[in-house]
């Protein structure tokens, strides 16, 4: 196998423009899928970390049908006292978990004395909040990063629309689950950026003040956002929680529970599935060239070396030495493309780091691009290209250890 190896790799330096062109394509391919995978997944990661960070929670429990209506804020279908410490008892068990928030919510009418608007509520509790969607704090503008009593945080866009500004008194309308209307003056403490868009309509109050303003005679969650140690872990975590929180594993009260990940909550999903549709198709395309660049060498080098194929064929090498010698050199082709690709496709990532380029997404402003790539993706992609580098050289190597020597040797 030593000479096989030493007889190829001549007969590859023998051609040396050809190999180099062809070496230099693979390398070209690889350092491309390599600083490709590593952008889009550094932009995917920073997308989902923005969207489950700053509003969504990794996960997130209602009752049954709740989704399915959560357009319209059903205040019917909230989860009670008993559903909740039933809910925390399945939370607790989980060390995964790293936290958990309760949330009221609802939709009402802010007015400013002079004009009245819609607005979306969340009732939260600030600790269990930004615990839950650490980043939630930062899209806070001209305020302090919580929320007392008494205060709310209205979205952006109302602030500018309706001339609300910090410290100003506005007055909150709810109509609770029995058709009451009531209403609550609040201070206004901040304003805070949507995630998505200027669109966004959601404002923050007190748990409590939610409590008050919607009548309760005892507190109802609307939904518990749930917020992992490891994101990494999260198909394995839902599964888990979705047979311990569905009707008859366990639970005795008659409420039956739904358990989503953000993907069932956000739209954003189609756009990771894209980017790993994207990703997927920037790897058929390696493939495709790592297959046309060898197989063409590798057939020029068959039709080119008849005479020599025919003579060592006479002189006794067996059929499957041939064949080996060729796809030895298919082979030494690819892993030389991966070897060189790794460094240079590693080095320009290492650039693009120091470069510290910035991007926005939504409303967030110079989020800092970091390109990295996982080992198990340079294994992956290295394995790929080699295997298909052996694939391409298989039939003009099995043409070569057909050859007829007598015929090989009339060949001019």
């Amino acid at each position: 196998m030593g000479n096989l190896f030493k007889i190829a790799v001549r007969n590859l330096l023998r051609y040396k423009r050809r190999t180099l062109l062809t070496a230099s394509l693979i390398t070209i391919g690889v350092v491309f899928v390599l600083v490709f995978v590593s952008v889009s997944a550094s932009f995917k990661g920073m997308m989902i970390g923005q969207i489950t960070d700053s509003m969504l929670g990794h996960i997130q429990i209602h009752r049954d049908g709740y989704v399915a209506s959560i357009e319209n804020l059903p205040l019917g279908l909230n989860l009670s006292l008993d559903d909740m410490r039933q809910v925390e008892e399945i939370l607790g068990k989980h060390p995964e978990i790293e936290a958990y928030s309760m949330r009221i919510k609802f939709g009402g009418g802010i007015s400013n004395f002079v004009e009245t608007t819609n607005i979306r509520l969340n009732g939260v509790l600030p600790e269990k909040e930004f615990r839950t969607v650490p980043l939630l704090p930062s899209r806070i503008v001209n305020g302090e990063k919580h929320i007392n009593q008494g205060e709310i945080i209205i979205p952006e866009l109302l602030s500018k629309g309706m001339n609300i500004n910090m410290g100003d008194t506005v007055v909150v309308v709810a109509t609770n689950k029995d058709g009451s209307v009531n209403g609550k003056q609040f201070k206004v403490a901040g304003i805070i950026k949507s995630v998505v868009g200027p669109g966004g309509r959601d404002g923050y109050i007190h748990l409590n003040d939610a409590v008050e303003l919607l009548r309760m005679e005892k507190m109802e969650i609307s939904e518990v956002a749930v917020r992992l140690k490891d994101f990494g872990s999260l198909r394995e975590i839902y599964e888990r929680l979705g047979i311990l929180f569905k009707k008859g594993t366990g639970i005795q009260d008659k409420a039956m529970f739904e358990v989503h990940t953000w993907e069932d909550l956000s739209p954003f999903f189609s756009i990771s599935k894209m980017i790993d549709l994207l990703t997927f198709f920037i790897k058929l395309m390696l493939i495709a060239i790592v297959l046309i660049s060898i197989m063409n060498v590798m057939i020029m080098a068959v039709f080119e070396r008849v005479r020599e194929i025919g003579t060592i064929a006479a002189i006794g090498t067996l059929p499957h030495k041939i064949l080996s010698m060729f796809i030895i050199e298919g082979l030494c082709l690819g892993v030389t493309g991966v070897f060189i690709g790794n460094i240079a496709g590693a080095a320009i990532i290492f650039i693009l780091n120091l470069l510290k380029i910035t991007f926005t997404f939504g409303q967030q402003k110079d989020l800092l691009l970091y390109a990295s790539i996982k080992p198990n993706d340079i294994l992956v992609i290295s394995i790929t290209v080699i295997i298909v580098s052996v694939i391409a050289s298989l039939q003009p190597a099995f043409k070569a250890s057909k050859m007829e020597p007598i015929e090989a040797l009339r060949h001019v």
